[in-house]
């Protein structure tokens, strides 16, 4: 049997931190947790959203049930209706077996359902649903289903923003953020970063047989760094640090840090982006997305913070463009000029 959840002197659980922020979060969640209210859990990317999810679930009265997570920024719109409710055998082309979706595999227990704000609407009209009453019906069912779950969702969003974008439906946002739960980024406890880099140097420690340690330096570098990938960055860059250091007791590993890169002053920022009146909403976001990712020098990850977008998405953005510039050059190279047997491209 787990041992009870309990606050202790380094954090509540498996969730770490000393700083006061973090103790009132730790406070929040014990009250929370016992009750059925739904949990909005809310914080940039990396700080540990999901662990919290697993620490209200592990405090609750449905810690012997499932705790079922689903990404819904990682589904496909196609299927996410089929991963949520699940289908019966036959529903569509591939389905050679029914199958349960989440929120049968969650009954009785908690479902996580992390970077909601990135399902599809039409799905949050029905999402809405099942939450206000409970039952729904599998892809290609006809038996309506009833469940009995607790559900805890995340985002790394700005939820109001998020409604004001139509990227939330404000009745869901309502529905979901019963208890809003802020976790705040590392860069406001600097104070948990040591106390999280040697977590997670023992547990390597362990897995390894080994006894590295820190370097007065390397924990200056760490201590120095804005972290903007949160506590997973810090994990990060302590397990990349581990695998080049040597086998002594005391290891330098700042040398192995990326170079931190200054905030650009405010003057180098650009002065916006200029869209002529008149141009389509899909070229007005593509500049915006070039833009952003020029200020960024190609930073990806930092792009998506700025335009308050999950990766993902970004990369689906990118990767249309390109597909769209492919196609662009296979019609110009197969391009005729008029009056002219030959093939010629419009350009050398």
């Amino acid at each position: 049997m787990d041992a009870p959840i309990t606050l202790h002197e380094n954090g509540l659980g498996n969730l770490l931190g000393r700083s006061p922020a973090m103790h009132q979060v730790f406070g929040l969640i014990k009250r929370v947790a016992p009750t059925e209210a739904t949990v909005m859990i809310m914080g940039e990317s990396g700080v540990g959203k999901e662990l919290v999810a697993e620490c209200i679930h592990n405090l609750s009265n449905r810690s012997q049930g499932p705790l079922v997570a689903i990404n819904c920024g990682s589904i496909p719109a196609s299927l996410i209706e089929a991963e949520l409710f699940g289908y019966e055998k036959g529903s569509f082309t591939g389905a050679s077996r029914s199958h349960a979706g989440v929120f049968e595999r969650a009954t009785g227990g908690t479902l996580f359902l992390d970077e909601v704000t990135e399902m599809p609407l039409d799905m949050q009209t029905r999402l809405l649903r099942v939450l206000e009453t409970g039952r729904f019906y599998r892809v290609g069912g006809t038996q309506e289903i009833k469940t009995d779950i607790r559900v805890v969702a995340a985002t790394n969003r700005n939820v109001t923003e998020a409604v004001a974008n139509r990227q939330l439906r404000e009745d869901l946002m309502y529905r979901l953020a019963v208890f809003p739960l802020h976790i705040p980024p590392l860069r406001e406890r600097p104070g948990d970063v040591p106390l999280l880099a040697q977590h997670f140097l023992s547990t390597l420690n362990r897995g390894s047989d080994v006894t590295k340690s820190f370097s007065p330096s390397f924990l200056d570098a760490l201590g120095s760094r804005r972290w903007a990938g949160n506590v997973r960055e810090l994990k990060n860059a302590v397990e990349r640090s581990f695998i080049l250091a040597d086998e002594v007791l005391d290891v330098d590993l700042s040398v192995t840090m990326p170079a931190h890169t200054p905030e650009p002053v405010e003057a180098a920022r650009p002065a916006g982006v200029h869209v002529p009146l008149g141009s389509r909403l899909d070229e007005a976001e593509r500049s915006l997305i070039e833009v952003t990712l020029d200020y960024c020098e190609g930073d990806k990850r930092r792009a998506a913070a700025v335009l308050g977008c999950s990766l993902k998405t970004l990369y689906n953005k990118l990767n249309s463009y390109a597909r769209e510039r492919a196609e662009s050059e296979q019609s110009l190279g197969r391009h005729h000029l008029p009056g002219v047997g030959a093939s010629v491209p419009l350009a050398s």
